[in-house]
């Protein structure tokens, strides 16, 4: 047996190593590595669903195929993974045991694992009454075993329909030593999307995990037409496989930590220590300018457009840049404030009367009346309508030299 190993370049050479094993295949993507589990230890694993998921390293994948088996799809599928020396998990649905067992046999005999799936793949598991709960889980597990002809062969790994559990379930698979599998990321192939949809799916959402379980079915046609493309695109990528088995007398487990078994636990950042603010002093005057608020310089940054001569490139213009500093004009030295109840009632001739617009502004009468006079007297008073400027104030027109 290869020896277990956690650093990524290990695995690196573990792969390259499977891959130039695999028979007709020198380039294949091959299984990097076997992680044995304790079910005990861990009774449920997948960040779907759960805290914990398997203890994978970075850039380390775990295929899962649910729903099988199921002729022409399953067969298919395992030729498949054959050739690029891949290893899975089958969660095994029971009827479908019965009906084709050598598949099953054929699975387990090319070094897969093989799990269950309930008996008949209730689709609302969760609503189920606990007899019939606890029923689809012993049954499946019976044809499971009847179709591979040695209770041993089975792995006591259980994965709910629709992934739709309950705390009875929970509660029961704990109780007999069954680990309970939701999944790390999906493909959505049970939507009946297309194959390339699948594989784009499958490849986003493991990049954006980094690692983990991915769960498909063998039974859709778009995972069979998928299948290739993603094994060869998880290798250009990087990706190693990892197949994962039950720990025995023969197998101890491996041998991990508490936060491997948490997915990104070692990659969160640790939190800022956050020290307790000390009381801040109440403002004074002086903190805004007090008492010289007009002596603030002022450096404002402006931009000239300069027209250049023909004899300066060929540019007509050219912007320049420049820095102007300014000064506020000082606060007078002395300042006498009056009251406001010493300031003397206005008069009208504050505000320009009788003659609000001037003494010599004449008011015209409209166009249709006779000519208007030039200027009104004083006694003309403010109730004209309009305003004539007299031609001593008109603007002289341009003269051409």
């Amino acid at each position: 047996m290869r020896s277990i190993v956690a650093a990524g370049f290990v695995c690196v050479l573990a792969t390259a190593a499977v891959a130039g094993e695999c028979p007709g295949n020198p380039n294949a993507l091959g299984t990097a590595r076997t992680i044995y589990v304790d079910p005990a230890e861990h009774p449920r694993i997948g960040s779907m669903q759960y805290r914990e998921t398997l203890p994978l390293e970075d850039k380390e994948v775990v295929l899962t195929f649910d729903d099988g088996p199921l002729p022409p799809k399953t067969p298919r599928v395992l030729e498949i993974l054959a050739s690029e020396c891949v290893k899975a998990t089958f969660f095994i649905v029971g009827q479908q045991a019965r009906a084709f067992p050598a598949l099953v046999r054929r699975a387990y005999n090319e070094g897969h694992t093989i799990a269950t799936h309930s008996q008949t793949h209730p689709r609302h598991f969760e609503r189920l009454a606990a007899d019939r709960m606890t029923g689809q889980v012993d049954d499946g597990i019976a044809a499971t075993e009847a179709a591979l002809g040695d209770p041993r062969a089975l792995a006591p790994f259980f994965r709910v329909p629709g992934l739709r559990s309950s705390a009875a379930l929970e509660s029961y698979l704990a109780s007999r030593d069954i680990m309970l599998w939701s999944a790390d990321f999906p493909a959505d192939d049970w939507r009946h999307i297309s194959a390339n949809q699948v594989l784009k799916r499958a490849l986003d959402r493991l990049e954006e995990k980094g690692r983990g379980v991915l769960l498909v079915h063998d039974i859709q046609p778009a995972t069979v037409k998928a299948l290739p493309d993603l094994l060869k695109e998880l290798k250009i990528r990087g990706y190693r496989i990892v197949h994962v088995a039950v720990a025995g007398p023969e197998q101890p487990k491996t041998v991990t930590t508490p936060e491997q078994w948490v997915l990104h636990a070692s990659r969160k950042p640790a939190l800022p220590a956050v020290a307790a603010a000390p009381e801040l002093p109440v403002p004074s005057p002086q903190s805004f300018g007090w008492p010289h608020l007009f002596r603030a310089e002022i450096v404002a940054t402006t931009t000239i457009r300069m027209k250049l001569t023909r004899h300066q490139r060929h540019h007509a213009y050219q912007t320049v840049r420049v820095v102007v500093a300014a000064q506020w004009p000082a606060r007078p030295a002395h300042v006498t404030v009056v009251a406001a109840a010493s300031l003397p009632v206005p008069s009208p001739r504050s505000f320009g009367m009788p003659h609000p617009f001037g003494p010599k502004i004449a008011l015209p009468l409209p166009r249709e009346e006779a000519d208007p006079p030039a200027a009104v007297s004083e006694q003309a008073g403010p109730h004209l309508h309009a305003i004539a400027w007299p031609r001593a104030h008109s603007v002289p027109a341009p003269v051409n030299h």
